[in-house]
């Protein structure tokens, strides 16, 4: 065990431990716009820079390991100097438009500035220009906003697997991009969604059919529906609509999500959803009660295993339903119907 004081609080740690990880267990926040606690750390932005007694520079929080009797500053006067200035630096390839930017009140950078009192860039001269990638089906790409964290391309590689995008060029013309600048339709993207979950500012963001802004929702935990996994996501919910889905850090994923669980949300309150059961009367289907429906299928399936034996009838289960209900399934037809007819189909 490491023992080290941060901010006059004295803590003991295992070794290997970082200054943020070790202040994060005293409860104190160091700012981090590209840390991940899932990736490899690697202070691509600086501001997590904290003062250590007797350093010779400020290092970042993320990546420096704690050691034997280290004394941290994580709010010196030298500290907020630092973040200020890069601060700074970052708004001087920012657009300033905070009011309609559909980031707004989820923005780290916006946060950060309203800490440290940054109102607007020092820096005068040329700004970035690039044309917002629209071509994605589900989100959009403004690299414009782009502060260059890195946490897209990492999560993309270290998480995801999928290496689709990447930094493009050096210095000023450094951007985040596809191989070629061909644009995310070319790319190898597979839409899970991921990079725009853990985008700290509005350079990735879906393509919202709702306008809305965050502090307008209410945030519901629950399961993704759309395959066994057990993925966990939170709905965020404005005026009894889903309007957005977050990946939650769930067993099973971890905080991620695919294009299915991230996107594909809207069916809830698409006017043609099935909300109850269809029998056919009259060659029509009409809406019926459950225990009507459940009825005409007992009474089908009794007349044809009597009638033209077991082996002409099928179940067929459903990627959507749960492990229990799939074994469930299975053991009834097998068990109670007497047929081994049984498929599952692990697409939608």
């Amino acid at each position: 065990m490491i023992a080290l004081t941060i901010d006059g609080m004295k803590v003991q740690v295992e070794a290997g431990t970082t200054i943020l990880e070790a202040a994060s267990q005293l409860g104190v926040e160091i700012p981090t716009f590209c840390h991940d606690p899932r990736l490899k750390p690697h202070g691509s932005c600086r501001i997590c820079v904290v003062e250590i007694k007797g350093g010779r520079n400020l290092p970042t929080a993320c990546c420096t390991p704690v050691g034997e009797g280290m004394e941290v500053w994580t709010e010196s006067d030298d500290v907020i100097e630092a973040r200020r200035e890069i601060l700074d630096l970052m708004l001087a390839n920012h657009p300033l438009d905070c009011l309609t930017c559909d980031k707004a009140g989820r923005c780290t950078l916006q946060d950060l500035c309203y800490k440290y009192d940054i109102k607007e860039s020092s820096y005068g001269g040329a700004k970035k220009e690039y044309e917002t990638d629209e071509s994605n089906p589900f989100y959009y790409s403004d690299q414009e906003k782009c502060i260059l964290c890195g946490k897209c391309v990492y999560v993309c590689s270290q998480l995801q697997g999928t290496d689709a995008i990447g930094f493009a060029e050096r210095g000023f013309d450094t951007h985040i991009a596809t191989p070629f600048d061909k644009g995310l339709e070319h790319s190898t993207c597979v839409s899970c969604g991921n990079c725009v979950s853990v985008c700290p500012v509005g350079a990735l963001m879906p393509k919202s059919k709702e306008k809305f802004r965050y502090w307008e929702t209410k945030s519901t935990r629950t399961t993704c529906a759309y395959c066994g996994v057990g993925c966990q996501m939170d709905l965020l919910v404005k005026d009894n609509k889903v309007v957005e889905v977050d990946p939650a850090m769930g067993p099973s994923n971890e905080g991620l999500l695919c294009v299915k669980g991230k996107f594909a949300f809207n069916f809830i309150n698409h006017p043609d959803r099935l909300k109850k059961p269809l029998v056919k009367k009259d060659g029509k289907l009409v809406e019926t009660s459950w225990e009507e429906a459940y009825q005409v299928i007992v009474d089908k399936v009794k007349h044809t295993k009597e009638n033209f034996g077991p082996d002409t009838i099928a179940g067929f289960s459903s990627a959507r339903s749960l492990t229990e209900e799939n074994y469930l399934m299975q053991k009834m037809m097998r068990a109670v119907i007497g047929t081994n007819n049984v498929d599952h189909c692990a697409r939608l």
